[in-house]
């Protein structure tokens, strides 16, 4: 069962925002909707998800770390 929604929290302000996620890409950047600050992965993420979000992208829910195939 894959979870298609992440609450994503920013470093900046630390306020929490639940996003829908693609399921056909990777989200690299993401603007807080708080503080206006642009978030892009972490080194060794795919995506914003994966490094900021409650769960990890669709592709890494299904098939593990290193597997995504967008990057």
């Amino acid at each position: 069962m894959v979870t298609l929604t992440s609450v994503l929290t920013c470093p900046v302000c630390q306020q929490p925002h639940s996003e829908q996620m693609p399921t056909n890409a990777c989200q690299y950047f993401y603007e807080c909707p708080s503080c206006r600050t642009v978030l892009k992965p972490l080194a060794g993420d795919c995506c914003v998800f994966c490094s900021y979000g409650s769960v990890p992208c669709p592709p890494i829910q299904e098939q593990g770390p290193g597997t995504c195939g967008c990057c």
